[in-house]
This record gives structure tokens, sequence and C-alpha cells, in this order.
């Protein structure tokens, strides 16, 4: 494991040799930039002294859930975007070499192969957002361990997507069919449209969505549609180039989503990816606990268990 905290002064990538000029379309969508240097207001007093990512859901938090997605999806190396108080992120992450050597002395065997298959996971690197100037500040934070010719996935921090293929493989497999730029998209109610921010779009024979419109929290009577986006996504180079470009909102952030307006008013294509699976809001105190009663049903240890529990409640 590759740790890295990034303060400002320059940052070697975590690829250092020399790279082969290809296309970028014909390359292996490799990297994930994880941003996590959110406050987690929304779950105080529990993320007064550790990461909201660090919350558990059942028995892993909220985090890893996202890294095996990634992993499971092709990812090999991961940078996090951290801040202040996001240690215990990096501790995660990384070998407990004591407590390895307890569960052994111990015969937790089990255990102890959970606990060793998480710092194996991928490759991983931190990098510090020094200011919280928006998810488009944090990802260009991130961007000294890209190269500047490939093409990398975002994930934040907060949704769960429980589903066969993984959610960002679905991401994936749209990128190579259009080598383009891809949103993640969800389907809700009309009358919630006005929380997200929403596509216009129409739809694609193999059931993706070709993008001609971004907006952001519109009206029910202004929404495009009942798309809505979620933090997950594929960005190109050109995105990439973007991104230091984009001029901060009034609240003097930079966002990812004005880049992707950009994009479109450049004339080039964009696409969407209604994946298939249930996404848990893990940064909403509701989709947390629906997260843990519904993946705690799936859970191998407790899922019976629970199930009788919850037939008892009225």
């Amino acid at each position: 494991m590759h740790l890295v905290e990034h303060t400002g002064a320059a940052v070697t990538p975590l690829r250092t040799q020399p790279i082969p000029c290809y296309n970028v379309f014909t390359m292996k969508i490799r990297k994930a930039i994880i941003p996590v240097a959110g406050m987690g207001t929304r779950f105080l007093p529990a993320a007064k002294a550790q990461p909201k990512e660090m919350l558990a859901v059942v028995d892993k938090p909220v985090i890893q859930y996202i890294v095996e997605e990634a992993v499971a999806s092709g990812i090999e190396e991961i940078i996090f975007v951290t801040a202040i108080g996001k240690r215990a992120i990096e501790d995660h992450f990384d070998r407990n070499f004591e407590l390895e050597y307890r569960l052994e002395q111990k015969k937790k065997m089990e255990a102890l192969k959970e606990i060793q298959k998480i710092g194996k996971l991928a490759k991983i690197a931190f990098v510090r957002q020094t200011k919280p100037l928006g998810d488009g500040h944090a990802i260009l934070s991130a961007l000294p361990f890209v190269e500047k010719h490939e093409p990398v996935a975002i994930l934040f921090g907060d949704d769960i997507i429980d589903g066969k293929i993984p959610a960002l493989k679905q991401l994936i497999d749209v990128y190579n069919a259009y080598e383009s730029p891809v949103i993640a998209l969800q389907k809700v109610p009309k009358k919630d449209v006005s929380n997200y921010g929403v596509i216009g779009g129409k739809k694609m024979k193999d059931g993706s969505w070709q993008i001609d419109r971004f907006v952001e929290k519109p009206s029910v009577a202004e929404a495009p549609s009942d798309l809505i986006v979620i933090g997950r996504y594929i960005i190109t180079p050109e995105i990439m180039a973007m991104l230091p470009k984009v001029s901060a909102g009034k609240d003097g952030e930079i966002r990812l989503a004005d880049a992707f307006a950009a994009y479109l008013a450049s004339g080039k294509s964009l696409y969407g990816c209604q994946f298939d699976g249930t996404r848990y809001d893990c940064g909403s105190k509701l989709g947390f606990v629906k997260a843990q009663i519904e993946l705690g049903l799936k859970h191998k240890d407790i899922g019976a268990d629970l199930k009788k529990y919850l037939k008892t409640l009225t």
C-alpha cells in the first residue's frame, strides 16, 4: 500500500515509469478517485470524532463497501481525497500488525483473513484537499496521481449500491461502448427531483442515455426528466482539462457538474448509465438505517435472526 499525504507540495504519481503512447479510448480504466473530505454534519454527533465514511453498516464501514465495488469493477489504484479528521480512513486500509498478531494467537483465522484482505484490495494513495472548495476542487487535488492521457472513475463516499453487477462496472461498460464521459443515473419520483442534479436526453437502444442537458436542482416543472445524477462517474482527460477553468460558484466552490455543463456546451457527447442495483444514500440518516436493515438481512451471520426480529415489530 502506498500512503501519501499531499499538502500542496509536488506529488509523485503512483505510477512513475514511462507510459507508452496509447489512444486514450483503448485504455483500461485502472484508477478511481474517491473524495472523502466532507465534514459529515448530517451525522453529528456521531461524525464529531470519526469520519462519517467510517460509520459501520452491519460490520463494515461505508467506505469499504465503495472500495470493494471499485475493485470488483476492475479498479487497481485508488486515490482518496481527504481532509483534517479523516486519518481513520487511512488506518483502516493500512495493515494493523498488532491486531493481526493477536487474532493469530487466538486462532481467530476467519477474522484474521478478513482483516488482511482489506490491506490488499488495491494500491491506495491519500491526498489532502487543502480547502473545502467543492467536489471539482477535490478531484483537481487528485489529478497529480492520474496520467494526463487516461480516463478515471469517480466514486463519492455516501452511496452504497448493492447489485449483482457492480454499478461502476456498468458505467465502465457504457464508457467502453461510447468512448465518452459517463454519469450514473437513477429514476426517482418526479416530486423529488428538486433535491438533485437532473439530466435530459434520449435513451439509446442498449438502455444507456445520451445526455443533452444537465440541470442542478430544478423545480418539478422545469425538470427535463425524472433521472437524477448519482455519485459515480467516468471522466476523460477532456473533462480533467476543463476542471481548472471552471469558475467557482457564489459559494466559492468548484463543481464537477459545471465541468459537465461546459463539456455539453462545447458540443461533445456525454452519456448516462441507469444502473441496475439498490442504492442506499448513506449520507442521509434514513438511507443509512435502510442500508443497515436490508444489508443486515443478507448477512450470513445475522440475516435469519434479524428477519425473525423484524417480524416481531408492529
